[in-house]
């Protein structure tokens, strides 16, 4: 931090009239009990004697006493200039390394401005215009002295967006106080040098090692690293868990390297692109074995346990992250909520915010640029997302690519985004290690406070382009000629120890020395094919074994299910259920019994209670997943009278974990990113995330491609996550139609997820459960469910409570009606979802007429296909002519371009396949309801042959 002014002025001058009855008082208390008054006095009458009886200089006005109006306006004006020092000192301070910007709020921090001299500022008790002033700050003069020095400097407090009146207060009390953050003694900034050398000789070694290759250095805000340090060591000390991180590539390596702990030959190895050969002979054998695809050296995450002897204290990550570059976000966020909650014990999971914290590392350009962030931090307080507080670093090199502030924010600031969710902020220069230190020791202690956010603004440059084969002078010329002559942050800090006395040239040099050794040692090292990636052995994924999940038992006993039932139905004496609510509920009470029907919902809820009768922890979030987006699910319940909650799952006597139910803010990429975070760090719970609609997923498809589908793939990174997408044609337009099944089964391959269209209770009951015992498995894989819409209360996707009790998953379910005569059979319909059950409506209508030579086939299970059921269908009809995939999505959408070629592949010899469905649109569904009707009853006439002349498409309207 920088270094105080002294003050010249003898110290009694300082005191006048009332100031000066106020230390006389003090001196006769001191003079009789030394130890009644502050230290700050005892020091200075210990050093300084008793104070005069007169003023040292002229005598304080007489108006100052008197309550002159002149006087008072003086007053008022001195008040007004300390508040806005605080309040607008940030734009006035020396916050950057290259001094690119011109500061207009200066003339409002001169007390010319305000018509106030320095006499008169004199004249004025410091108490007068700023409460809380320390001590030795006596006058008006010294308070705008030191309020300059706290607010102009290196470090820049902007804490005036904090309407909470307690933080505020708190916050301004910090950042005024002398000892607050302590400053770093010899050792510690000793420490902090050698860190730096450390963190510029690494930068520079695979700058002239490996020319030319791909970085994305952090040279320009190497503070970094040691901020990170302090964050490691406070949290440690303060018993933290976990410490999850998150960036993306600028300074990756770096923290990788020096945080993470991963071996510099490691790293070196990555730049020349050399797997491990012991375990791989060859490169391309990683793909072919394993599907494993692997990723670029900076978008790897890592592990690391922070011991004390043999005991780990604390243990770092730093998630896996592609380019875009916020992703990350929510996933560190969900990482976090996990390692905080017990969820061993049912009712709600027991949040400690103490065990573990988040650190996020964002781009300058991208905190303002990328909506996922703004959607991170709305969740930051939110019941279902809180985890006690993030700190953020924006780690600013003022440049975006080639792309300058100017022309990437419409903000003063990046950090402006903050504002509005009253988070405070700090801004520091980057070449200023021992403020950036206490930057990130305010931060630690306003989290450990308030269990809220922080943001630091890290105001630094980018030494080299956007990446190291980059030429920036071509775009930032008078920037980069500033960089060229601008002397890097150790050399800045090593003279300034120098000139204070507490390291010399030759420790300096011994520093340099050292850490250039220990690089060329692992180089060397990794050239001569010693290291042992014990990290890569580790990590490499097992192929996923699909036939151990289809095979697991999943039938719970008819007599558990009604007990559940009971428990599940029956509300604490003075509860009061909604009425309408009340009868719907009470209908589900002999559903189990002979002759009944289980619904959706209630298959569900059984569903979710057996599961935690085994012990699996459940969490389900989504846009009004309580309740459910068609009032069908009701697991949060609502007294009518007092809006008291009740959650039946919490009080089931047999359950062994957890289970939370979240409504979720309207924010798809964030929530699904934090799931899916809460899932790989948690992955003996089970995470169910529900659109409120199928294709609001678009809105998250970076998580569903980059995370979910691909990050077994690319990192090994393993998760079981639910993606709930409600999805059927019913006439609903363009939004609330189409869960987009097409985009699933394009991203489905090497066995990465599972993807289901269900049609029956039973079936989503079995799947649920088939899906939770995977939880923590090592063939753990997603499942994406379209879940239905009107199907939910159609009573032919309802099912017994013998399908519950003794059945289990079937991939391929085929048409109860049909299929008596399966030599007579010469058409089969093959269909997923809805249209399966709009076949079956038009069959029972039509059931005088002789259907047997048709027969239809749902299927269930769309990926992994299910080609080994379907043969042994397809082999059974000896008369078969063709094979008919009959969907209700245009045909350049839904599961025809997946479902053709495999069918095609296993369609018997002399069989046609054909389609039967919408023509091919660039709008999922008609937004007019009779169009819908038209085209939805051709489909299914067309399918089952009941009308010859039907029309082939819709007619124009």
């Amino acid at each position: 931090m920088a270094v105080k002014e002294p003050y010249n002025e003898s110290i009694w001058s300082k005191y006048y009239g009332p100031n000066l009855g106020y230390i006389q008082e003090k001196y006769e208390q001191f003079a009789n009990d030394p130890l009644s008054v502050e230290i700050n006095y005892r020091e200075l009458f210990t050093i300084s004697g008793p104070p005069p009886l007169a003023p040292a200089t002229e005598q304080v006005p007489p108006a100052v006493i008197s309550g002159d109006p002149a006087w008072l306006k003086k007053a008022v004006r001195a008040s007004k200039l300390i508040a806005n020092i605080r309040i607008y000192g940030h734009m006035a301070a020396d916050i950057d390394p290259l001094e690119r910007d011109h500061n207009p709020m200066e003339k409002w921090l001169n007390p010319a401005t305000y018509e106030l001299t320095r006499e008169d500022l004199m004249a004025l008790p410091a108490t007068l215009i700023w409460e809380n002033a320390p001590a030795d700050v006596l006058t008006g003069w010294d308070a705008v002295h030191r309020m300059r020095q706290v607010y102009t400097q290196t470090i820049a407090y902007e804490f005036g967006h904090v309407h909470d009146e307690r933080e505020l207060s708190w916050l301004n009390r910090q950042a005024e106080s002398a000892s607050s953050p302590a400053p770093l003694n010899s050792t510690e900034r000793k420490e902090l040098l050698r860190r730096l050398i450390q963190v510029e000789q690494f930068e520079t070694f695979l700058h002239k090692t490996f020319v030319g290759q791909k970085r994305f250095s952090l040279e320009g805000n190497d503070a970094l690293v040691p901020m990170l340090d302090e964050i490691v060591r406070a949290a440690a000390h303060d018993g933290a868990e976990n410490i999850l991180m998150g960036m993306a590539h600028r300074g990756r390596l770096s923290v990788l390297a020096h945080i993470l702990g991963k071996p510099y030959d490691i790293i070196f190895s990555e730049f020349h692109h050399s797997p491990n050969k012991e375990l791989f002979p060859s490169e391309g054998s990683m793909g072919i074995n394993y599907g494993w695809t692997g990723d670029v050296k900076y978008h790897l995450g890592a592990d690391r346990a922070v011991r004390e002897g043999e005991t780990v204290r604390t243990r770092l990550t730093l998630s896996n992250n592609p380019s875009h570059l916020e992703f990350v976000n929510p996933v560190v966020e969900g990482f976090t909520r996990a390692a905080q909650e017990d969820r061993s014990t049912p009712g709600l999971p027991k949040l400690d915010t103490n065990k573990a914290i988040a650190v996020l590392m964002h781009g300058d350009a991208a905190f303002p640029g990328e909506g996922i962030v703004a959607e991170t931090l709305n969740i930051g307080k939110l019941q279902g997302y809180k985890n006690g507080g993030t700190i953020h670093i924006i780690v600013n090199n003022r440049i975006g690519f080639t792309t300058e502030s100017e022309d990437s924010r419409s903000t003063h600031y990046a950090s402006d985004l903050a504002k509005g969710y009253e988070i405070p902020i700090v801004h520091v220069n980057a070449d200023d290690p021992e403020a950036c230190v206490a930057a990130i020791r305010l931060a630690g202690a306003y989290r450990s406070m308030f269990k809220k956010d922080f943001v630091i603004d890290l105001i630094g440059y980018r030494r080299h382009g956007h990446n190291e084969m980059d030429d920036p002078e071509t775009t930032q010329p008078i920037v980069y000629g500033k960089v060229r002559n601008h002397p890097t942050v150790y050399k800045i800090y090593a003279d300034r120890l120098q000139n204070e006395k507490i390291v010399t040239a030759e420790d300096v040099q011994n520093m340099n020395i050292a850490a250039e050794s220990v690089l060329q040692q692992a180089y060397d090292k990794m050239k001569e094919g010693k290291q042992k990636n014990a990290e890569a052995k580790t990590s490499v994924p097992l192929p996923v074994d699909s036939s151990s999940s289809s095979t697991r038992s999943t039938a719970v006993a008819l007599n558990t299910l009604q007990q559940i039932n009971r428990e599940l139905l029956s509300v604490p004496d003075g509860f009061q259920v909604y009425p309408k609510l009340e009868r719907i509920l009470q209908r589900r009470k002999d559903s189990l019994n002979d002759g009944e029907k289980v619904d959706w919902a209630l298959a569900e809820t059984l569903a979710f209670a057996t599961i935690l009768r085994d012990g699996t922890p459940i969490r389900l979030s989504g846009q009004d997943s309580q309740r459910g987006t068609f009032a069908h699910r009701h697991l949060v319940l609502h007294d009518s009278e007092t809006g008291a909650l009740l959650t039946p799952l919490h009080q089931l006597s047999e359950s062994r974990a957890s289970f939370g139910v979240y409504n979720s803010p309207l924010s798809e990429a964030s929530v699904l990113g934090y799931e899916y975070g809460y899932n790989v760090f948690a992955p003996e719970t089970f995470v169910i995330w529900e659109a409120q609609y199928g294709d609001f997923a678009n809105a998250a498809q970076v998580i569903i491609d980059q995370f979910i589908a691909a990050g077994r793939a690319k990192w090994t990174q393993r998760s079981n996550l639910v993606i709930l997408l409600p999805h059927g044609y019913e006439g609903q337009g363009p939004e609330h139609s189409s869960g987009r099944l097409e985009r699933y089964l394009q991203l489905s391959a090497e066995e990465n997820w599972t993807v289901a269209n269900l049609t029956s209770a039973a079936q989503y009951f079995h799947l649920l459960r088939r899906q939770a015992a995977l939880c923590g498995q090592g063939n753990a894989r997603p499942l994406v469910v379209m879940t239905p819409k009107s199907l939910i209360r159609n009573p032919r996707s309802t099912s017994s409570g013998t399908e519950l009790a003794l059945g289990q998953f079937q991939n391929v379910l085929p048409e109860p009606l049909l299929g008596k005569k399966p030599g007579e059979v010469q058409r089969v319909v093959v269909c997923s979802g809805k249209v399966a059950v709009d076949l079956q409506t038009e069959l029972e209508a039509s059931s005088s007429q002789d259907w047997s030579w048709l027969h239809i086939l749902r299927l269930e299970q769309l990926y992994p296909f299910p080609e080994k059921e379907l043969n042994a269908h397809f082999s059974s009809f000896h008369s078969l002519q063709e094979i008919v995939w009959v969907q209700e999505e245009p045909k350049n959408m839904g599961a025809w371009s997946y479902t053709e070629p495999r069918l095609r592949a296993i369609a018997p010899e002399n069989t046609t396949v054909q389609y039967i469905g919408r023509p091919e649109r660039s709008s999922p569904a008609s937004g007019y309801a009779d169009v819908h009707a038209f085209e939805q009853r051709r489909i299914v006439r067309e399918a089952l042959k009941l009308n010859s002349q039907v029309q082939a498409a819709v007619p124009s309207s």
